[in-house]
């Protein structure tokens, strides 16, 4: 079961009712102004293969005093969603701060899925910043769009705008009783000029009728109908489908090929190579042979019949046993410091209770449930493209560069994602599918098997972390090193690099937030042999892991309870001063001055997870344990509760998770709801069995069968969300969930074991 305990009324109504009807289920960048909204291919237009008008109705609506927002003059608004949803609610969510300060009728606001273009700003969705980045622009646009229509009726009727108010998709004079719709006023207040940001009165938030009140998502009806278009989805009248064999260790060049075989499968039409990308790998496609047929099943059986030869690369040296060794030399030793507060050396050289520790954690796969998929078609130089893409500019430009078109020339429409976690911030698959269109002068919808999803994929990183802590007689650190190694999201893009930069190094590692007077972080150098990628919470996951074990460990040996630890730990109530963090600290792209690292933030989760769980009154013994972590992710505090049990057979059972959170204002608490018990289930993923390795620069794992998921019997029994009231600005809400559960989870497995789990997954040892 799962259940949510916020910390509204509101809230936890909006969750049971989301439970019943699951069980019915079960049972049965910056806003611009004054830029005329260009309108957007229709989806459905493509995937029937019609002819016919390619635009939708916003393009015809009068009022459009920004590219975020256009009225028709049946009063629907048309409001741009130009973040990708894969899960995350922003199709929902920033729709609606529009309609808040519009003071729209949500029933009349049409969600319209942006294309790949710079006038809407940042159109990457990750880094969980969709809300951080665009509260105040999305608010603004709504603000100005009700300003015109308001002085356009006040025009009307001969008073002063001031008398003059909204409500619910119309303006109102209160003194006359009149009223006109958002409709009517349309084509007047586009005649007006586009009022400046300081002429904006935005509403207080006293007023708020969408702001910080749950709603279910925008798509939920074609979700649970099948009407929901993902990549998957795309169909076009004469276009072939692809499959691609790529070389199995990355980097690798076709040597020979033989498709003699390939060719006398029916259904097959040809066969094509991709070059290998020239590193550093970027965006680019990977490389490899692609069979093209008339259905996914042939292009599926004619691959297995091609035979190749590849000239490898040197990552064929790549085995993961040998790899972990030197990553864990590596941490042994001096690194890059990168953070230093007190004197350490000498901390250390007074002697106490020391206390070391080494972790590790795998590489991961993203396995996101739909495979990535997308279609394009080339003609004359252009190309158009429909992809589940979290980075669509991103997409546009690699596209363009493959095939040698314009940037202006290339078009890509975003699709539903089915799931991401970062892995589709990597258009590979949508370059194929274009250079395939190319070459073959037809459409062509590339698809991805699960094999290939998970053998190809751009990799959460690999890390081994060594902590060192010299407790005083008080139990509190007087002295704490800590290190981590793994090779950075940089290799992808530059060539040969090794060490992490800020923003990796800054992902809960750097920005240690605790109290102690003597502290100093480390960095060492790692190659990699695959494509390292963004993962949901990236380096945030093996730094919680590695930290809030290494704390829980140090509570223990100071005979501390973990939670009265941890606030010690976090010591006086303080905002760390910003000239105590790295120099190139990034703090998620977030001002520091409005974002600090505020402790007493940091504290209120700690006790709020502590008093809606069971902690103080679970006892561990006769198998069942309970643990605790803490982590401040993307702006966004979060303390973590588990409670667990072992089986007779030896296996772990999650039995509750609470996890309490401070994301400043929240736009949709249901959404938030929602990504905290997907990040409980993703956590019990990783915990219990990711793993990816690699013998000979070959990935050895291709399915489920060899990396699993959890499943409705390994699933948390039970997870109960509290959302802290907060008036801060708004932090991220779709990776915050992730890093506290692995640690909190294996600190629940030392009270009950008395044992440590320092590598993941728990399967490893047996426990899962």
């Amino acid at each position: 079961m799962i259940r949510v305990e916020n910390m509204s009324k509101n809230q936890s109504e909006a969750a049971s009712d989301r439970r019943d009807f699951l069980k019915g289920l079960l049972g049965a960048g910056a806003f611009v102004l004054g830029v005329s909204l260009v309108p957007d291919r229709i989806f459905a237009a493509a995937t029937a293969g019609e002819a016919g008008d390619p635009f939708p109705p916003s393009a015809k609506a009068p009022l459009q005093p920004g590219v975020y927002l256009a009225i028709g003059t049946d009063g629907t608004a048309y409001v741009v969603a130009h973040r990708s949803e894969m899960g995350n609610g922003v199709r929902t969510s920033l729709p609606r701060i529009v309609a808040e300060e519009l003071d729209a009728d949500w029933a009349r606001v049409k969600v319209v899925q942006a294309i790949g273009a710079e006038k809407y700003g940042d159109q990457d969705t990750d880094g969980s910043h969709s809300v951080v980045s665009f509260f105040l622009p999305l608010r603004e646009a709504g603000a100005t769009a009700r300003l015109m229509l308001v002085r356009a009726a006040a025009e009307e009727w001969g008073v002063p705008e001031t008398e003059c108010s909204t409500e619910l998709h119309h303006v109102i004079h209160k003194a006359s009783g009149k009223k006109l719709g958002y409709g009517e006023l349309a084509t007047a207040a586009s005649k007006r000029e586009v009022p400046k940001k300081e002429e904006l009165k935005l509403k207080p938030r006293s007023e708020w009728r969408y702001i910080g009140k749950p709603a279910a998502s925008y798509d939920l009806k074609d979700l649970c109908t099948g009407k929901a278009k993902y990549g998957q989805d795309t169909h076009m009248a004469g276009m072939l489908y692809a499959s691609v064999v790529h070389p199995p260790v990355m980097g690798s060049t076709l040597k020979s090929l033989d498709d003699s075989a390939t060719l006398a499968v029916a259904g097959v039409k040809q066969t094509a190579t991709i070059d290998t990308f020239k590193p550093p790998v970027l965006y680019q496609a990977l490389g490899g042979v692609a069979v093209l047929a008339d259905n996914t099943w042939a292009a599926f059986q004619g691959k297995k019949k091609l035979k190749i030869e590849w000239e490898t690369s040197s990552n064929g040296t790549f085995t993961s046993d040998p790899y972990k060794k030197e990553l864990q030399e590596t941490a042994r030793k001096p690194g890059k410091v990168v953070r230093e507060i007190g004197d350490v050396d000498a901390a250390f050289a007074k002697g106490g209770q020391i206390i070391e520790a080494e972790y590790y954690a795998p590489l991961l796969a993203h396995a996101s449930m739909e495979p990535p998929a997308a279609l394009a078609v080339y003609k004359d130089g252009k190309v158009e493209v429909w992809a589940p893409s979290q980075s669509p500019v991103g997409a546009r430009d690699a596209i363009a560069a493959a095939v040698g078109a314009k940037k202006e020339d290339v078009t890509v429409n975003v699709t539903l994602l089915g799931g991401a976690f970062g892995r589709k911030s990597f258009p590979d698959f949508a370059v194929e599918a274009a250079v395939l269109s190319k070459k073959t002068g037809k459409p062509v919808k590339v698809v991805w098997s699960r094999e290939d999803d998970i053998k190809f994929d751009s990799y959460h990183s690999v890390c081994a972390m060594y902590m060192k802590a010299a407790l005083g007689s008080d139990g509190k650190p007087a002295a704490w090193l800590q290190r981590t190694v793994f090779p950075p999201i940089g290799s992808t893009f530059k060539a040969g690099e090794t060490y992490s930069d800020g923003d990796e190094l800054g992902l809960g590692f750097s920005d240690l937030p605790y109290a102690i007077p003597n502290q100093r972080s480390e960095n060492g150098p790692a190659a990699a042999h695959v494509r390292i990628g963004w993962f949901r919470s990236v380096a945030n996951i093996y730094h919680a892991f590695g930290l809030q074990c290494f704390a829980d460990e140090c509570a223990r040996a100071a005979a501390k309870d973990p939670v009265e630890y941890a606030l010690q730990l976090l010591g006086p109530d303080r905002i760390i001063p910003k000239s105590e963090l790295p120099k190139d600290y990034s703090n998620y792209g977030g001002s520091y001055e409005q974002y600090p690292i505020d402790t007493a933030r940091f504290k209120r989760v700690v006790e709020t997870a502590a008093e809606k769980s069971r902690w103080g009154k679970v006892k561990p013994g006769n198998g069942a344990g309970i643990g605790i972590a803490l982590h401040r992710s993307f702006l966004t505090y979060v303390a973590t509760v588990v409670e667990m049990h072992i089986d007779d057979a030896g296996r772990v059972h999650v039995d509750r998770v609470d996890s309490a959170l401070d994301a400043g204002t929240v736009v949709n608490p249901a959404m938030v709801t929602n990504q905290f018990e997907g990040a409980a289930v993703m956590g019990t993923s990783i915990a219990f069995y990711g793993a990816i390795t690699a013998t000979n620069g070959v990935i050895d794992q291709s399915n489920f069968d060899d990396y699993p998921m959890a499943r409705m019997n390994t699933a948390p029994r039970e997870v109960r969300v509290h959302i802290v009231p907060s008036e801060a600005p708004p932090g991220g809400v779709g990776e915050p969930g992730l890093p506290a559960f692995a640690p909190a989870l294996c600190n629940a497995i030392f009270t009950v074991t008395g044992k440590r789990i320092r590598e993941l997954p728990l399967s490893k040892a047996g426990l899962a």
